[in-house]
């Protein structure tokens, strides 16, 4: 009987320990107002977190202004294909499909065509111009090259020929005076 009853009474401590743990469960789903506050501060984390600070959006900008200046020609095919694209996405009326409708049909169509020959031939051009640019390097590359040789060269030269100049003015002996003795020096 004594193992009996301390094993009831466990039994019986655990059971206060899960009801407890139960019921603090239930107070905190009933607990509205805290529960919506603690989903709402971590909705603004993540908000936070997403969203660029004033200086991620200031230098944004700087590269756009910057992009837009160095290929305005490029930004301005952009713009125009992102206009189309958000043109075709924005879905008909009734009415537009009814008076314009295979009108419509046949100038998406083409348009279509005339935007997919422009993006080649706008692809060949970079190509082109990538090429060209690359072969102009080249050049120049080569032209600052043979510059830079001969100029290293000419300086070799006259390094050279000023050494040479140098060392026959060294080598040279003092003149011999008539009777074939060099002069005496003066002394001092």
């Amino acid at each position: 009987m004594g193992e009996d009853a301390s094993a009831i009474r466990q039994e019986i401590e655990e059971t206060r320990s899960r009801m407890g743990d139960t019921a603090e469960a239930l107070g905190h789903k009933t607990d509205l107002p805290a529960r919506a506050k603690d989903r709402a501060g971590s909705l603004a984390n993540r908000v936070s977190g997403a969203t660029p600070d004033g200086e991620d959006v200031k230098r944004g900008a700087r590269r756009a202004v910057g992009v837009a200046q160095e290929n305005p020609l490029g930004l301005a095919v952009a713009a125009a294909g992102a206009g189309f694209i958000a043109g075709m996405l924005i879905p008909a009326t009734r009415i537009e499909n009814r008076t314009i409708g295979p009108v419509a049909d046949q100038v998406k169509g083409t348009a279509v065509k005339t935007g997919q020959e422009a993006l080649e031939r706008g692809k060949d051009v970079a190509q082109q111009t990538a090429e060209s640019a690359a072969e102009t390097a080249k050049e120049a590359g080569k032209e600052q090259a043979e510059g830079l040789r001969k100029t290293v060269k000419s300086d070799a030269r006259s390094s050279t020929s000023s050494s040479k100049a140098k060392k026959r003015t060294r080598t040279k002996k003092p003149a011999a005076s008539a009777s074939g003795r060099s002069k005496p020096r003066a002394r001092r």
